[in-house]
């Protein structure tokens, strides 16, 4: 028992510590992404360096994407565990499946707004640009936005890992044994 309970502690602080991660990369890509004043324009052709905004970007998403990954491994593990693996009448708390479903959609808009947000940081060449020979500027706030749902993500995950195994814990003990004689 005490076993299992140091591998959810570590589980749990590794996801923690990879969501840190991964909202101190937005931090550092929003401070770090392309500014105006690194526009430069020759006619209609437009030209943008790369950026690290880039690389932090990447960091963030790799780190969000396993903790996400290790954060559904605990909730599963911790659903489907033991005695319940076999029992078709096992159910979920309300709020787990709720904090679940908030993780998976804000972890799919962190996604896509980091993904934009990345592939418009990269090297922008005069007439090649992001879409259409055109240079985009990623607005401001936009890595911003991804750190929040970076920590909505990782903490309804950890949220509904937490009520999973506290619903296991009781689970177990409400089962009473009946001596033979």
């Amino acid at each position: 028992m005490e076993k299992h309970q140091y591998g959810f502690a570590l589980f749990f602080s590794i996801v923690v510590s990879l969501g840190v991660v991964s909202f101190l990369s937005c931090i550092a890509a929003e401070l770090k992404r392309t500014k105006k004043k690194d526009l430069k324009l020759d006619g209609k052709l437009c030209y943008l360096p790369g950026s690290h905004a880039f690389g932090f970007g990447i960091a963030a998403l790799v780190s969000l994407l396993v903790a996400q990954i290790i954060g559904n491994l605990i909730i599963c593990r911790n659903s489907y565990s033991g005695e319940n693996r076999n029992d078709c009448k096992t159910r979920w708390p309300r709020i787990a499946a709720i904090l679940l479903l908030i993780s998976w959609m804000s972890f799919g808009i962190a996604v896509m707004l980091m993904g934009g947000a990345m592939s418009m940081s990269r090297r922008q060449p005069y007439g090649k640009g992001w879409l259409g020979g055109e240079c985009y500027l990623v607005k401001d706030g936009t890595y911003i936005g991804s750190a929040i749902l970076v920590l909505v993500t990782i903490g309804s995950s950890l949220g509904s890992a937490v009520i999973t195994k506290r619903k296991g814990q009781a689970d177990k003990g409400q089962k009473v044994h009946s001596q033979v004689a």
